[in-house]
C-alpha cells in the first residue's frame, strides 16, 4: 500500500548520527574493506552506543505516541552500510524500541541522492559531502558535532534550538553584516522591517515543527521552538514580523546581540541546536548536541 510521507515530519538520519560508530568508521577508513565487513558482522549482536542525534530522535518518535490520531513523524536510517553490515544498525535499533521501519543502505555510496525519493524534511549526519549536497538542494541538513559529555536533556518537553540568519532565513542580511558592517546590517534591517525575511533552508521544517504544536495546542504541546540569534534591537523586529506574517509560533526567542550563546543553551537544554557558524555550533556542542548548517556551495559567505 502506498504511504503519503509528504504530509509529516520525515527526518533522514545518519547512522552515525543516531549511533556512535566512530571506532567502526575509523576500521572503515583506514583498513581493507573485507575487515570493516568482518568486524561488523563479528559485532553485529553487540548494540551500539547511542549518538548525538539519539535523544532527538527518541523524543520525535515519542510525538507519535502522544498523539492520537495520525502519524507525525517518521524516521529514515541512512547507511552506507552495506546491507549485510547494517544488520548491527537494524539490532541496535531493535533493541531500544525505536519506532523505525524504513531504512536505506548504500553500499558505500553518498546518501544524498536518495533524500527526494524519502521526502526528507532534516537531515542529519556526520559526512560533510552529504550534508553539504543536501543544503545545495534546499533541504534542511547539519553536519553533528560529537555528543556532548554529561548531557542530561529534559524529559517533559521536545526542545529545539535554532539560529536564525542563513538557517531559517536566507543569508542575505548576514552577507551584509559580513560585507558591510553592523550599522549597513541594522539599517537594512529597520529600512525592510515589514518585508519578510527570504527563506533559508530550515523554514520548511520550521513550518512543520509549528503544525505540529498546534495539533496538540499551542499551550499544551510538548514541543518547544527557540531562536537562539546574535541579532538583537531593532533587527530582531523583522524576525517577529517575519515569523508572524507565515504563522509560526516560538515559544522562546533570544536576541543576543553577540553575546556568546553557551549559557543561553545550556538553560534551555535543547535536544539540538543548529546553527551556520562553528564560531557558535562548537562551544555549544560542548553543552548540548548540536549541528552546523552550512552554506551553500557557491555563496559567498564560503568565502574567507
Amino acid at each position: 500500500m502506498a504511504v503519503d510521507l509528504s504530509k509529516i515530519l520525515v527526518v533522514g538520519i545518519s547512522s552515525r548520527a543516531l549511533f556512535d560508530l566512530e571506532e567502526e568508521n575509523a576500521i572503515f577508513e583506514n583498513e581493507p574493506l573485507e575487515s570493516y565487513i568482518k568486524y561488523q558482522i563479528d559485532h553485529e549482536n553487540v548494540f551500539l552506543k547511542k549518538g548525538t542525534a539519539f535523544p532527538l530522535i527518541e523524543a520525535l518518535l515519542k510525538l507519535n505516541t502522544l498523539y492520537e490520531g495520525e502519524k507525525l513523524v517518521e524516521v529514515i536510517v541512512m547507511s552506507r552500510n552495506s546491507p549485510d553490515t547494517g544488520l548491527r544498525i537494524l539490532n541496535s535499533i531493535k533493541h531500544y524500541g525505536l519506532d523505525i521501519t524504513r531504512s536505506a543502505f548504500a553500499g558505500g555510496e553518498l546518501l544524498s541522492p536518495y533524500l527526494d525519493a524519502f521526502k526528507v524534511n532534516l537531515f542529519l549526519s556526520k559526512d560533510e559531502d552529504d550534508v553539504q549536497y543536501a543544503i545545495d538542494n534546499g533541504v534542511a541538513a547539519a553536519l553533528l558535532y560529537d555528543p556532548p559529555k554529561d548531557y542530561e536533556p529534559d524529559t517533559e518537553h521536545i526542545r529545539l534550538a535554532l539560529d536564525a540568519d542563513a538557517v531559517i532565513f536566507s543569508e542575505e542580511s548576514e552577507q551584509i553584516y559580513k560585507e558591510q558592517g553592523l550599522e549597513a546590517f541594522l539599517r537594512h534591517e529597520t529600512e525592510n522591517e515589514d518585508e519578510p525575511i527570504p527563506p533559508g533552508n530550515f523554514m520548511t521544517f520550521l513550518e512543520i515543527l509549528s503544525t505540529i504544536q498546534k495539533k496538540f495546542g499551542v499551550e499544551k504541546s510538548p514541543l518547544k521552538v527557540a531562536i537562539v540569534t546574535a541579532r538583537s534591537y531593532p533587527a530582531n523586529i523583522r524576525v517577529i514580523k517575519t515569523l508572524r506574517s507565515k504563522g509560526i509560533y516560538l515559544n522562546e526567542a533570544f536576541f543576543l546581540g553577540g553575546l556568546s550563546k553557551d549559557e543561553v543553551l545550556k538553560a534551555f537544554r535543547p535536544l539540538i541546536f543548529f546553527d551556520d557558524q562553528d564560531l557558535h555550533a562548537g562551544p555549544a556542542s560542548q553543552h548540548v548536541p548540536s549541528g552546523r548548517v552550512p552554506y551553500k556551495s557557491g555563496s559567498k559567505l564560503n568565502q574567507k
